[in-house]
């Protein structure tokens, strides 16, 4: 079992603490930035379990604000999920919407290493990588509730979320795995240095198009980040029962792997570090487990007992919750008051309370057929006539109606 313990040191510095911007993004820095009040990190020995390669260092130094905004984060995505919870229930969204109560270390993990050039790709389960990316909680919000202000629009609902340099939010099971091996030939071929993480759950791990994908980027040494998200759970179907091994991160074989306390944001954080260097230096692809747990079941419509005891999801939110074992973490060795924590929760619930009642007010898609069309082609590249699904379902794109009505 991963150990959840975590010691954090002040490092004593007689500089000025740089104010923090409410709800800042990180980005993963060679050195804290001058000015910084510098956090020394120490993981407990356990945290990492590696295949076929040297684990990531157990300790580091990280920023004051890095972790202050790893915490907002978290907070943020937080309630931003128990909005839509609501939201759901009140009928104001429909469809597929698949929550991450629970994940928040992830996304807020791998964000703060990586850079806003790099790529990340993921399931369905994506609004917590949305935000991270750089959407707005109205944007996510507004794409769950069908709205304009939406990140696609309203059109892609829960599963189909973009940002700059996200590709998703995709909702066949595993499907983004090949995409994500693509999105790191890009690099490849580029001869840059940025990466594609490019995550999936557990049910997607045994999929075919994944094992192909590895083997591909194997084959081309491509800089991509296989991340499997195992929250223990495929839909309703546990690991033991679905998978013959379930160490995710030696499915692999021949491509070097990693496991990772995936409660625990800063070894997240420290793996996610880890693994941009990896790929940086031209090591090629790896595989990372994030050890992690949904509070929620598969989706809404699924309430989440039938397979597993209530008792179950009790224990992991009393025992393992990132956003309390951050804060505890935090309190315990000084790094921030337990004023200071209120304070960043109520920031986080009225940054979220206010995007949501922007999101739920704003108006509803215009009522034209166009709508539809739109989106499908680059400005200006557009074919003469979409065929539809009958002749007279094609659509003119030049007088913007029907081709043959």
């Amino acid at each position: 079992m991963l150990r959840l313990a975590t010691q954090v040191k002040v490092a004593s510095r007689a500089i000025p603490i740089r104010a923090l911007p409410v709800l800042a993004r990180g980005l993963a820095t060679a050195a804290a930035p001058v000015g910084e009040e510098v956090v020394h990190v120490d993981l407990p020995a356990d945290v990492f379990e590696a295949y076929m390669l040297d684990p990531p260092e157990l300790s580091y130094d990280t920023e004051k604000s890095r972790l202050v905004s790893m915490y907002k984060d978290m907070a943020t995505i937080r309630r931003m999920e128990m909005s839509a919870d609501a939201l759901y229930k009140a009928k104001k969204i429909r469809g597929f919407c698949h929550m991450s109560n629970g994940q928040e270390a992830i996304a807020v993990g791998i964000e703060n290493a990586i850079t806003k050039e790099d790529d990340v790709i993921t399931s369905y389960r994506c609004h917590g990588f949305t935000y991270m990316r750089g959407a707005s909680v109205k944007e996510v919000m507004g794409e769950l509730m069908g709205k304009r202000c939406g990140v696609s629009f309203g059109k892609g609902g829960s599963m189909h979320m973009y940002a700059p340099h996200f590709y998703g939010g995709n909702g066949i099971v595993g499907a983004q795995v090949p995409l994500g091996a693509g999105l790191g030939f890009a690099h490849h071929y580029n001869g840059d240095k940025n990466l594609s993480f490019t995550l999936y759950g557990d049910g997607a791990a045994n999929q075919g198009q994944v094992f192909e994908s590895f083997n591909m980027a194997k084959l081309w040494n491509l800089p991509v980040i296989f991340g499997c998200e195992n929250n223990m759970y495929g839909m309703g179907t546990s690991t033991q029962r679905s998978s013959a091994l379930t160490d995710y991160y030696k499915r692999g074989q021949y491509i070097p792997g990693l496991k990772v306390d995936g409660m625990n944001v800063l070894a997240t954080y420290q793996a996610a570090k880890f693994a941009k260097e990896w790929a940086a230096n031209g090591n090629g692809p790896l595989v990372i487990e994030f050890l992690t747990y949904r509070y929620s079941g598969h989706s809404m419509s699924d309430p989440g007992t039938s397979y597993r005891t209530r008792e179950e999801v009790a224990e992991v939110r009393s025992h393992r919750d990132p956003i309390t074992h951050l804060k505890q973490n935090l309190l315990d060795l000084g790094v921030v008051t337990e004023k200071d924590i209120k304070g960043y929760d109520k920031e986080a619930r009225k940054y979220v309370d206010s995007q949501v009642k922007e999101a739920d007010e704003a108006p509803a898609p215009e009522a034209k057929m166009d709508i539809l069309f739109e989106d499908v082609y680059v400005p200006g590249s557009e074919i003469p006539v979409l065929r539809g699904r009958i002749r007279d379902d094609s659509w003119d794109f030049a007088k913007k109606g029907f081709a043959y009505r």
